[in-house]
């Protein structure tokens, strides 16, 4: 059944991959999947849930406060580093502190964008939330990380896309709160994989045709055959493992999954637009976040980004917002138009 108006987290592992887990063979992994699917169904999005830290008064300039949860399933649990402090010698807490402060740095410097309410907002996070928790997720107030198996899955701040992925999520909250279902379900996960990705590649100063597209690489172990959760420019290609099955992600319309499960597909279809972001950005050349993400986030916070606007709809926006910036006859116009086109959401 689909809820599409509950205000559930927005998990980062996709529930298809965990239940697959959950039906395996191996009691251990069985057990750490079905545990993790239990929390995610039952934790609910706080998202009108009190300042847990001050924010930020100063433009350019983000307040970030992690914390640990010391293996419990309560939130926000100690804080243990706060806006300014070195390094805490804790891997996982660092690289909260540090992602959280690479995704400021991408809105701030790239789109003049204060936090994820464009108003200074506390970038919070917990680590070590629960025992082998196979999943990170923003739950409308604040950011939170489990430690992974150590089996499948790495901890889950190992990858600065997965953080920036995931606050990702609160600027779209604050902004176009795209309904979490079917085709605008699937733009929504798809503009945090964009915005994750863009984030990535500011921090590493790479040009688009640098970038390897891969969302979440690092965190599967070794034990996995696959690079990533997620291909942006191919699609179904990024794991095929006996355990976690192969990559169900389509590149085109023409293989656009019709489904009732994960919300009507929102983890498996957003590879259509993403694929597009991807095309539009290599046909440019240079940093993605100067010519397309330019266009991707004046899309985003376009008044007339409707809630549940589907590809058709998010395509054409981001038609005008590219002409309406970059000049209808720009290679930056082309370039959108014809990304859409060979993904097949514009004829």
């Amino acid at each position: 059944m689909i809820e599409s108006t509950s205000p559930r987290i927005r998990t980062f592992l996709p529930p298809y991959l965990l239940e697959r887990i959950a039906g395996g063979s191996d009691p251990r992994l069985r057990e750490c999947a079905r545990h993790t699917l239990q929390a995610d169904h039952g934790f609910r999005a706080r998202a009108g849930a009190a300042r847990l830290a001050p924010d930020s008064l100063r433009r350019g300039e983000p307040a970030r406060y992690i914390h640990s949860a010391e293996g419990r399933q309560e939130l926000p649990g100690r804080r243990v580093r706060s806006e300014g402090e070195g390094d805490s010698g804790d891997p996982a807490v660092d690289e909260a502190y540090h992602g959280l402060g690479a995704t400021y740095r991408l809105f701030w410097e790239a789109f003049q964008r204060h936090s994820l309410d464009d108003r200074g907002l506390a970038l919070v996070a917990t680590v070590h939330y629960g025992q082998d928790y196979e999943n990170a997720f923003w739950d409308g107030s604040q950011m939170v990380f489990g430690d992974g198996d150590g089996e499948l899955f790495n901890r889950f701040t190992i990858a600065l896309d997965i953080i920036a992925h995931e606050l990702t999520h609160g600027v779209i909250q604050h902004e176009a709160a795209l309904t979490y279902a079917h085709q605008a379900g699937a733009l929504n996960e798809s503009l945090s994989d964009v915005f994750g990705s863009l984030v990535k590649q500011h921090a590493r100063g790479q040009r688009a045709g640098e970038a390897d597209w891969l969302i979440g690489a690092g965190l599967f172990t070794e034990r996995v055959a696959g690079r990533a959760l997620r291909s942006m420019a191919e699609p179904g290609t990024a794991y095929d493992d006996p355990v976690l099955g192969r990559d169900p992600q389509p590149g085109h319309m023409d293989d656009f999954v019709e489904t009732q499960e994960d919300n009507g597909g929102v983890h498996i279809n957003s590879g259509i637009p993403n694929r597009a972001f991807q095309l539009a950005a290599t046909s440019l050349g240079g940093p993605a976040w100067e010519g397309v993400g330019r266009v991707w986030y004046d899309t985003l916070v376009d008044r007339r980004l409707a809630k549940d606007s589907d590809f058709g709809a998010f395509a054409e926006l981001t038609r005008d917002n590219a002409a309406g910036r970059f000049g209808a006859s720009s290679r930056e116009a082309e370039a959108v138009r014809e990304a859409w086109r060979s993904v097949g959401v514009l004829p």
